[in-house]
């Protein structure tokens, strides 16, 4: 929750004007019981700063197991006492959590929520009938105010802690009415109000003995139930990596595993910013993936040597590090993270015992990240790297089967499917005209027979990196089959597709070819050699209606328009 330094300044301002007059006036007008028990008040300030610090933090609202032990403190004592009481263990509470100056604003907005907390409380329970000292507890009815002073605790807290959030919170989030805090905060109330009632029970009968009695059960209690709740904490984590690690063997690209990780890393986290950064031929690292909540997403990062920064460390000692505050890293790191970043984690990314690359996550508040956290963020850079690695398989797999190995052009098989796809497009008229050029190398047989097979290989590959070259973005190329090559050119009209085809073929037979001639006794020369092509081609939707006859059209207009009529020629398929 980001606040500006003038609500900041303004919380202080209120606390200083409204709380010394309210404790003022409650010590005057509530009669605190204080006389005679100096030692007892000591023993539970202690027993309360003992428990304070061992909260659980749910949905960032750090949750104390104080609730029994203030009960005993307010029903004997009286309201003015357990407001002390209370306001010491807040900011024992916030020393814990290890709250940084920005967030210093929290020790007078708790101090004010806990004082109208306990004011409002103690109004219904005096309401009810309540009073304070031994209360005469011979009939049930004694019950009535101490459980109205326990619910309207309980509730004035989340209609206090939600109003906060909706004035102070720029996000404006919407909250659902029942949360993670709410549930575990309800649940401890459920273990603390009999506790809180028994331990006053023995308190008014044996005195501060009972502490012993029930304050220590109520401590080991609290550090079980966050034991408890930082080993569920784990298994959600564990189960969400679980599910990243799922989401990332399904996607089959390396773009979209980066992209998938790096969203649900950045959501399951607290995290400000994210790198990925991949090893480059075992020289440098560079940032492949950055996430900012608060900078541009297209900062320009300089490459990273070993040893050179945070991620160049962890490259060469191959070990995952963890950061708590910014004087741990000040000194080592080179750029990359903001002045504001206090928390940091870095890990490798290692596949095949190898540093593929480096993730680091980064918080600008102090204290933000845990030793399981970081366990859980090993877990899924392994994911990662293995996710990444069966991507890039998958790719080579694909690109071997669509790329004519010889001439580095597109295969036939992979040519129809896009040609399927252009003309969807056009059946849904959201392209315009779709032309086919088809050509085919004059004589090729007899290239083959002068100066060998591969001689005519050095022919194909040149013509097919001359017409990758010229067709560019404009359409795509493809071998199809021995000599001949296919051109696909969406929104391409029939005069245009004419002019192209001219001009590529004056490129062919105006350009000499140069290839090895290894059919000479003596050593292989190079040699010029002057070739041309016969092209066809024809337009849909005004020569065919299916990409079946586009192609058969164009292959038509080739042969009997271009090849009968003399080769060296481009030629357009006319209706007969």
């Amino acid at each position: 929750m980001e606040v500006s330094n003038r609500v900041r300044k303004g919380l202080w301002l209120v606390w200083f004007l409204v709380f010394p007059v309210s404790m003022w006036l409650l010590y005057s007008y509530t009669n605190p019981i204080i006389a005679g028990y100096e030692l007892d008040i000591v023993s539970f300030l202690l027993i309360t700063g003992i428990i304070s610090i061992l909260p659980i933090v749910v949905n960032n609202i750090p949750i104390m197991f104080t609730e029994g032990v203030s009960l005993t403190i307010f029903l004997f004592f009286g309201l003015f006492i357990d407001i002390i009481i209370t306001q010491v263990a807040i900011i024992l509470l916030l020393i814990r959590v290890k709250i940084s100056v920005k967030e210093w604003y929290r020790i007078p907005l708790n101090s004010l929520l806990f004082l109208t907390m306990s004011v409002t409380s103690a109004a219904v329970y005096y309401l009810l009938g309540g009073t304070h000292g031994a209360i005469d507890m011979s009939s049930p009815s004694f019950l009535i105010p101490i459980v109205g002073y326990q619910f309207t605790r309980f509730f004035m807290n989340h209609v206090l802690l939600r109003l906060i959030k909706l004035i102070l919170d720029q996000n404006k989030e919407k909250q659902p009415l029942i949360t993670k805090d709410v549930i575990w905060e309800g649940a401890t109330m459920l273990v603390h109000f009999p506790v809180g009632l028994v331990l006053y029970m023995l308190y008014v009968e044996v005195g501060l003995i009972a502490l012993f009695y029930v304050g220590i059960p109520l401590v080991s209690l609290a550090f079980i139930l966050r034991l408890y709740y930082s080993s569920q904490r784990i298994n959600d984590y564990l189960q969400q990596a679980t599910e990243i690690g799922y989401q990332l063997a399904g996607r089959l690209k390396v773009e979209e595993v980066l992209d998938v990780f790096i969203e649900k890393i950045c959501k399951m986290l607290p995290v400000e910013y994210a790198y990925i950064l991949d090893v480059v031929d075992e020289k440098e690292l560079n940032v492949i993936r950055y996430f900012s909540k608060v900078d541009s997403p297209s900062r320009n990062f300089s490459p990273l040597k070993k040893d050179e920064g945070i991620a160049g460390r962890v490259w060469s000692t191959q070990k995952a590090t963890i950061f708590r505050t910014r004087k741990e890293f000040r000194d080592i790191t080179k750029g990359y993270l903001p002045e504001s970043v206090e928390s940091a984690i870095c890990v490798p990314v290692i596949r095949n015992k190898q540093v593929v690359g480096v993730f680091a996550l980064a918080s600008t508040k102090k204290h933000c990240y845990e030793n399981y956290q970081l366990m859980i963020v090993e877990i899924l850079s392994s994911y990662l790297a293995v996710a990444i690695e069966n991507a890039r398989l998958h790719e080579e797999t694909k690109t071997k089967s669509e790329i004519c190995s010889l001439t580095r052009v597109y295969n036939y098989r992979y040519f129809e499917q896009v040609l399927e796809a252009e003309f969807l497009k056009l059946e849904n008229k959201s392209h315009g005209p779709l032309s086919l050029i088809l050509l085919d190398i004059d004589h090729f047989k007899t290239i083959n027979d002068n100066f060998g097979h591969q001689g005519g290989n050095e022919i194909l590959r040149d013509l097919a990196h001359r017409l990758q070259n010229l067709i560019g973005s404009q359409g795509t190329v493809a071998r199809y089959g021995g000599e001949e090559f296919v051109i696909l050119l969406p929104n391409t009209d029939k005069r245009t597709c004419y002019e192209l085809a001219e001009t590529i073929r004056q490129m062919i037979s105006n350009r000499p070819f140069t290839i090895q001639d290894d059919l000479q006794d003596r050593l292989p020369q190079q040699k010029m050699v002057r070739i041309t092509a016969s092209i066809g081609f024809a337009t849909a939707p005004n020569d065919a209606e299916t990409p079946l006859e586009l192609v058969r059209y164009a292959d038509r207009a080739m042969y009997i328009g271009a090849k009968q009529a003399g080769r060296n020629r481009v030629a357009e398929y006319v209706h007969g």
